[in-house]
């Protein structure tokens, strides 16, 4: 008989998470089973269903799950598996004339989901850095390249902001090529511009060079997801908060050092060492930590704040708040 507790995690293969997958990192007391699984698949599953001991889940989402009555479903590590700049999940049809952010005022703009993650980042960074207040755009939800998508977890609708979904058997990604729409926030890339339809570009011509500089005058770099217990395993179990992450965070070093690695290229981009130092150079040698670092914490409060500005959050929640206690605080000897 197994002495471990028996875990599954729900989570994508991210380069970050690997060595979690293949069992080069085990965590304590737990036995893993890692199903591989795209994101939009794993917050479904888990959001409406529970079927996971522990899972990673959208930051929008998870938010949203503790603004209900009574215990909230699920309890977060401060462990970030997908965080992204979002200035490049911009797009545009090139017949409507829109060449910065202010020209989005009036439009229609889809998002496959007005609670999701990246669109709340966009739509925070937008209103406070380029003057496109939330409510000056109208929002069209829907499926990105299949129809009938539908909200995973449901939330109020925001006062004074036009909030629709596109009509049935329509795919946000055609509207956009066909003008249906006027732009797309998104944080998967539209079939038409990775196919190179002329019809379909970014927003911003350079996105790298305004995502550097963002993060040069703000210092956050965007978390999208964070990894959640089931609150009765946490219940049950609180000891597994921190031996997750712990796990997680033995992973992500192991996934720096062979990064860092130049005697034999392991991943499929010749010029890694170059963006690396480029990457450092711009963001400093951790730029991808967990826990509630004061850089990360900045990044989750300004997150939090637009959240509750937009309508989503009923109240103004703490970073802090969002995370297993025995996550945050450490011995010492």
């Amino acid at each position: 008989m197994s002495l471990r507790v028996p875990l599954t995690l729900a989570c994508w293969d991210y380069d970050r998470t690997l060595p979690l997958a293949q069992g080069d990192v085990r965590p304590a007391g737990v036995d893993l089973t890692y199903l591989n699984l795209p994101v939009e698949e794993t917050f479904f599953r888990m959001l409406r269903f529970r079927e996971f001991e522990a899972a990673e889940l959208s930051l929008s989402s998870y938010v949203l799950s503790l603004d209900g009555d009574g215990d909230a479903p699920f309890v977060a590590i401060p462990v970030f598996p997908s965080r992204a700049f979002r200035h490049n999940g911009i797009y545009i049809h090139t017949g409507r004339g829109i060449t910065e952010p202010a020209d989005l005022a009036g439009r229609q703009v889809g998002v496959p989901e007005y609670q999701l993650t990246a669109a709340v980042w966009i739509r925070g960074i937008l209103a406070e850095r380029h003057g496109l207040p939330v409510a000056s755009v109208r929002y069209r939800t829907g499926g990105l390249h299949q129809p009938g998508r539908a909200d995973k977890i449901t939330h109020g609708m925001p006062p004074g902001v036009d909030i629709a979904p596109i009509p049935a058997g329509q795919t946000l990604a055609g509207m956009l090529a066909d003008g249906s729409i006027d732009a797309l926030y998104s944080p998967r890339t539209p079939v038409p511009f990775a196919a190179g339809d002329p019809r379909v570009a970014r927003l911003f011509a350079d996105p790298r060079a305004v995502e550097e500089a963002y993060y040069a005058d703000t210092r956050i770099f965007p978390i999208m997801h964070v990894v959640v217990l089931r609150r009765d395993v946490y219940q049950r179990w609180p000891w597994l908060a921190r031996s997750l992450y712990q796990a997680f965070e033995e992973a992500r070093a192991l996934t720096v050092a062979r990064m860092a690695e130049t005697a034999a290229t392991r991943y499929l981009l010749p010029w890694l060492y170059a963006d690396l130092e480029r990457t450092q150079q711009v963001m400093g040698t951790d730029f991808w930590s967990y826990g509630l670092t004061t850089e990360n914490e900045h990044t989750l409060r300004t997150f939090l704040r637009y959240s509750h500005e937009q309508g989503l959050a009923s109240r103004l929640f703490e970073p802090a708040e969002l995370f297993a206690p025995e996550t945050l605080a450490d011995h010492r000897v």
